[in-house]
C-alpha cells in the first residue's frame, strides 16, 4: 500500500478539492452567469480554481518547510524530500499566481484575453497601479523567489530563510481578503492571516508525511507523526478561532448563516473542520502507537491519512468557492461610501464614543492574532512549569505570576481600549506605546521564559532541532551578542522613538495594517531586549557589570525624558491630516491631546525605567553579598589560607626592613 500511497493520497486531495470548488460555486451562486459584464465560463470557473491551487500550493510550501525546520534531520533523506516538495510547491504557486493575475484582470476589466499590445498594456497597468493587481504581483514574485531559495538552500539554519519567504506568501492573500478601509479590516486581515498559516501547516505537514512514509522506518514515521500531531493541534486551534471571527465579520447575523449561499458554505466548512478535529484525536490516541508496533500499522496510517486528506480537500475547495461568493455583509471601503464620516474615511471604522474613565473597562476592539499570542504564551509557559513539577524540579512561583500578568496586560493592551482609541487620540496611542515598550516587556522579562524553556524542553538526539536546540543557537549567534549589548539595546530602545515619530514610518504605522503590526512588534522586541540586558536572568552571550548598566539606564532616562518634553512643548501637530482630521466633537483638541501624550511619555514613561534602575541596584547589592559569602566559604574550607599567607608575607617584609635599617 505504501508504494502507491504517495500517488493515491495527493490524487485524492486534488480530485476532492476540485470537486468541492465546483460544488461550492453552485451553492454560493458564484458560477451563475452574470446579467451585466459577464466574463464567461472560463473565467467564472478558472479564477476560483486557480486561487484554490494557490492556497493548496502555499500549504505544501509552508507545511513542508515547517516540518524540515522542526521535525526532520538534515543528514537524512527525509529533509531532502521535504525541501524538494517545498520547491515543487513554490513552483506551482508561481504558475498559479500568474494564471490568477490574468483571470482577475479579465474579470475586473471585462476584456477578452488577447495577445495584442493593448491587452498587455492594460495588464501591466493593473499589476502596477491597482492595489489588487499589485498584491497578486507580489504573490507571483514571492512564489518565484521562494522557488529559487528552496532549490538552492539545503542547510539547517539557512532553511529559516526559506521559511520566512514561505510565510510571506500569505501576506498578499490576507491583505486582499478584506477590503482596505472597510469596517473591521484590521481584525479581518489578522484573522485571515492566522487562518492561512494554520491551514497551511495542517494540510502541508500531512502531505509531507505522505511523501516521507516510504523513505523512513516505521519507528521513525511514528516519531514524525507525533511531532506533526503537535503542530496540527496548534493549527486546529488557530484555524477554528480565525474561522469563527472571519465568518462573523462577513455574515453578521445568525439568519444569514443558513439563509445565504455564503453562510451555507461556511457551515459545510465548519463541519469539515469538526471531522478533521476528530481525525486529529484518532491520530494522537490510536494511530501513533500502532504505526510502530501494529502489524498493519502502515496500512492503517495510509488509509486514515488518505481519508483525512479527502476531508481537507473538501475544506480547501469550499474555501476557494467562498472567495468568489458574495458576502451578506458588504465588503466596501469607507472611501467609496456616500456619507461616511471623516473617522470612517481615514480608519474604516466608526468613531468610538467619548473616552471616559469607564471606557477603559467597557470599550474593546478584539484582535485574534494577538489574542492567540497571549493564549499560547500562557499555555506553553504553564506547560513548562507543569513538566518541571512532574519531574520534581522547582520553578519560582513569582516568575510564573510575572509572566501571567505580563501576558494579560498584553492582551488588554492589544484588544482593549488602547486598541479601540489609539487611532483617534495621540495620548491613548502614546499610553499604549508605553505599555508595549516599557511596562509589558519589563514584567515578561521577570518571568524568565528562555530559562524555563531550556529546562523544560527535552534535548533531541536524532539529528533534528526542536525548541531547545533552536533557542541555544539563537542565544549564541553573533547577532545575539550584538543586540544584547546594553549600549546597542539602549540605542534601539530610545533611538527608535525619534526615528519612528519623526519620519514617515509613523504615518505608515497609523494608516496601514501591516505598519501597525510592525509597530507593536518593534515596541515589544526593543523593550524586551533593553529589559533583558538590564535585569534579565535568561542566558545571553555576555552579562555586563551592574555599574555599567546603571550608567546606561540613567542616560536612557535622560534621553527618553528629552523626547517627551520635545513632544509636549512642540507647537506643530504630528500627522495633522490624521489626528487633526478625525472630526471628533469630544475630548481635547488634537494639539492639546498631543501635549498630553508628550507628558505621558515624560512622566509615566519614566516610572518603568526607574523601576529597572532599582532592580539593577538590588541585584548589584545581592551580587556583592553573594560574592562575599563565597569568599567566606572558601576561607572556611581552606582555614583562611590566603589571609595567613598574606600575613606571613607582611611579616617577612618587616624582617627584611629591620635588617636593612641598622646598616643605614
Amino acid at each position: 500500500m505504501l508504494r502507491f500511497f504517495r500517488v493515491i493520497a495527493p490524487a485524492v486531495l486534488l480530485a476532492v478539492t476540485l470537486a468541492a470548488v465546483f460544488w461550492g460555486l453552485a451553492i454560493g451562486g458564484a458560477a451563475d452567469e452574470r446579467t451585466l459584464l459577464d466574463p464567461g465560463d472560463i473565467v467564472r470557473y478558472g479564477l476560483p480554481l486557480s486561487r484554490t491551487l494557490v492556497n493548496v500550493s502555499i500549504a505544501g510550501l509552508i507545511g513542508s518547510v515547517v516540518m524540515a525546520v522542526w521535525a526532520l534531520a538534515t543528514d537524512r533523506d527525509e529533509y531532502r524530500i521535504a525541501m524538494d516538495l517545498a520547491a515543487a510547491s513554490a513552483a506551482v504557486l508561481t504558475v498559479a499566481s500568474a494564471a490568477t493575475i490574468i483571470f482577475t484582470y479579465i474579470d475586473v476589466s471585462n476584456l477578452a484575453f488577447s495577445p495584442d499590445a493593448s491587452f498587455g498594456a492594460g495588464l501591466a497597468q493593473f499589476v502596477t497601479e491597482i492595489e489588487l493587481g499589485q498584491l497578486w504581483l507580489w504573490e507571483l514574485l514571492l512564489g518565484a523567489s521562494v522557488t529559487v531559495l528552496a532549490f538552492a538552500i539545503r542547510g539547517r539554519r539557512s532553511t529559516l530563510i526559506v521559511l520566512i519567504g514561505a510565510l510571506l506568501t500569505t501576506l498578499p492573500l490576507a491583505q486582499q481578503g478584506h477590503a482596505a478601509g472597510a469596517s473591521g479590516h484590521s481584525q479581518a486581515v489578522n484573522s485571515l492571516l492566522v487562518h492561512l498559516v494554520g491551514a497551511a501547516v495542517w494540510l502541508g505537514g500531512l502531505v509531507t508525511l505522505v511523501f516521507l512514509a516510504k523513505a523512513v522506518s516505521r519507528d521513525r514515521l511514528a516519531l514524525l507523526v507525533s511531532r506533526y500531531s503537535t503542530l496540527a493541534l496548534l493549527a486546529f486551534i488557530g484555524v477554528a478561532a480565525s474561522g469563527i471571527v472571519s465568518a462573523w465579520l462577513r455574515i453578521g447575523s445568525f439568519e444569514d448563516l443558513f439563509g445565504t449561499g455564503y453562510g451555507q458554505l461556511v457551515v459545510i466548512k465548519a463541519l469539515a473542520l469538526i471531522v478533521l478535529g476528530a481525525f486529529g484525536a484518532v491520530q494522537r490516541q490510536l494511530l501513533i502507537p500502532r504505526i510502530a508496533t501494529g502489524e498493519r500499522g502502515g496500512w492503517i496510517f495510509a488509509w486514515l491519512v488518505t481519508a483525512e486528506l479527502a476531508v481537507m480537500g473538501i475544506a480547501s475547495g469550499i474555501a476557494g468557492a467562498l472567495g468568489r461568493t458574495a458576502t451578506p455583509v458588504p465588503q466596501e471601503s469607507a472611501q467609496d461610501l456616500v456619507g461616511s464620516t471623516p473617522a470612517e474615511f481615514l480608519t474604516g471604522d466608526p468613531l468610538p464614543p467619548e473616552l471616559t474613565f469607564s471606557s477603559y473597562f467597557t470599550e474593546w476592539k478584539f484582535d485574534l492574532a494577538w489574542g492567540l499570542v497571549c493564549f499560547f504564551g500562557i499555555a506553553f509557559y504553564l506547560a513548562g512549569v507543569i513538566r518541571l513539577a512532574r519531574r520534581g524540579d522547582r520553578w519560582h512561583v513569582g516568575r510564573t505570576i510575572a509572566w501571567l500578568i505580563g501576558m494579560l496586560m498584553l492582551f488588554y493592551t492589544s484588544n482593549g481600549p488602547f486598541n479601540a482609541y489609539e487611532q483617534y487620540l495621540f495620548s491613548v496611542h502614546m499610553l499604549g506605546h508605553m505599555m508595549y515598550m516599557m511596562l509589558i516587556p519589563l514584567i515578561l522579562v521577570l518571568g524568565a521564559p528562555i530559562t524555563l524553556a531550556l529546562r523544560a524542553t527535552a534535548k533531541r538526539t536524532d539529528g533534528s532541532w526542536g525548541g531547545r536546540e533552536w533557542i541555544m543557537w539563537m542565544v549564541q549567534t553573533p547577532w545575539s551578542k550584538f543586540i544584547t549589548h546594553p549600549v546597542i539595546a539602549a540605542v534601539i530602545f530610545v533611538g527608535g522613538l525619534w526615528v519612528f515619530y519623526f519620519t514617515p514610518i509613523f504615518r505608515w504605522a497609523m494608516s496601514e495594517h501591516l505598519g501597525h503590526q510592525w509597530m507593536i512588534i518593534h515596541f515589544l522586541i526593543s523593550g524586551y531586549l533593553f529589559s533583558l540586558t538590564m535585569i534579565g536572568i535568561d542566558p545571553i552571550p555576555k552579562r555586563y557589570p551592574h555599574p555599567f548598566r546603571l550608567v546606561i539606564l540613567f542616560a536612557t532616562m535622560a534621553s527618553h525624558a528629552f523626547f517627551g518634553v520635545t513632544v509636549m512643548t512642540g507647537d506643530a501637530l504630528l500627522l495633522a491630516d490624521w489626528f487633526g482630521a478625525m472630526g471628533r466633537d469630544w475630548g481635547a483638541d488634537p494639539l492639546a491631546d498631543q501635549k498630553t501624550g508628550g507628558g505621558i511619555t515624560w512622566g509615566i514613561g519614566e516610572l518603568p525605567t526607574l523601576a529597572l534602575a532599582l532592580v539593577v541596584a538590588v541585584q548589584w547589592a545581592r551580587s556583592d553579598t553573594k560574592e562575599q559569602k563565597r569568599k567566606d566559604r572558601a576561607a572556611d574550607r581552606s582555614g583562611e589560607a590566603e589571609l595567613k599567607a598574606y600575613n606571613e608575607m607582611l611579616a617577612k617584609q618587616a624582617e627584611r626592613d629591620a635588617k636593612v635599617g641598622p646598616r643605614r
